[in-house]
């Protein structure tokens, strides 16, 4: 009946990007895309650039398509999420699972027969954390979801710099740890403004579980964290002055925002730091390509 029902109704192509959120999945290849410059003196390999970005880019969508299956039931109860294309009908599950295995695969494929197989199991590993463990254990179980389930999230820059060069040293690992600090903040700060949401839908969101005023001192400490591994990356050597007085602007706005949301919290206020979170993101990691090629020319 499935495969019936796949092959009777007519392919939403537009839904189906939507499902495997493209937003976010730019975001993913963009940071290991920097990976792959970093790893590398000058400009590196358009094979592995080219079709490491697709690899990525695919499983990610994979992932993300599949974490809409399971949570079709949740997105349905929350303003953020029911307008995603599984909610409002605009695909079936049987779409879904067929657009979630095909994405997959051919990532699988492109990653293991173009680039490497080091990097197709650490980007299997990686989102199928997002989309299994994150998604089914950690999420609707404790409201530390996203620290722990963070991991998976931070390995783009690793699987660029690894699609390059096959290895994973001490360097690419930085970048690991400077995402792993950003999420929390970045994600506390929209659980925020949307508790009421994840309450009603039964998750245990921090905000949720331990209140207001206790994830504000949670966001307020992971930023100080994030501000300070910032640092590593120009402490090591790995970059230069051109990151670190980006950096050290960046964070402070970042900083700013968290301590402005300690001390006088308000949901215009928690939105607003959730949108510079991601902005933050890209020009952090824009700064690193910047004083790469800086310091080379």
């Amino acid at each position: 009946m499935a495969v019936h029902a796949l092959h009777s109704a007519p392919v939403p192509v537009r839904a189906l990007l939507r499902l495997g959120k493209p937003r976010v999945v730019s975001l993913i290849v963009f940071t290991a895309i920097i990976g792959m410059f970093l790893a590398t003196p000058a400009l590196p390999p358009a094979g592995p650039l080219v079709f490491g970005a697709i690899g990525i880019a695919l499983l990610a969508t994979s992932a993300a398509a599949l974490n809409c299956v399971i949570e079709q039931r949740l997105d349905r109860l929350m303003a953020r999420t029911r307008a995603r294309p599984l909610p409002r009908g605009e695909v079936t599950e049987p779409q879904a699972l067929a657009f979630m295995t095909s994405s997959g695969i051919a990532g699988l494929l492109i990653l293991h027969g173009l680039v490497n197989p080091l990097t197709m199991w650490l980007t299997l590993a990686a989102f199928m954390g997002y989309g299994v463990v994150y998604t089914i254990v950690l999420k609707p179980r404790t409201p530390q979801n996203n620290v722990i389930g963070g991991a998976a999230g931070a390995m783009p820059p690793v699987l660029g710099w690894c699609a390059v060069t096959g290895q994973v040293p001490f360097d690419a690992w930085l970048l690991f740890l400077i995402i792993f600090a950003w999420t929390p903040p970045h994600f506390w700060s929209l659980a925020l403004y949307r508790r009421r949401e994840y309450e009603r839908a039964g998750v245990p969101m921090l905000p949720v579980t331990h209140g207001e005023r206790y994830t504000r001192t949670q966001i307020l400490l992971y930023t100080c964290m994030l501000s300070a591994i910032c640092l590593l990356p120009f402490a090591t050597g790995m970059s230069g002055l051109v990151y670190l007085v980006s950096t050290l602007a960046l964070n402070g706005l970042f900083l700013a925002y968290a301590i402005r949301l300690y001390l006088n919290y308000s949901d215009r206020l928690s939105r607003r730091m959730f949108r510079y979170s991601i902005v933050y993101l890209f020009l952090l990691f824009a700064a690193l390509l910047a004083d790469h090629y800086w310091r080379l020319g």
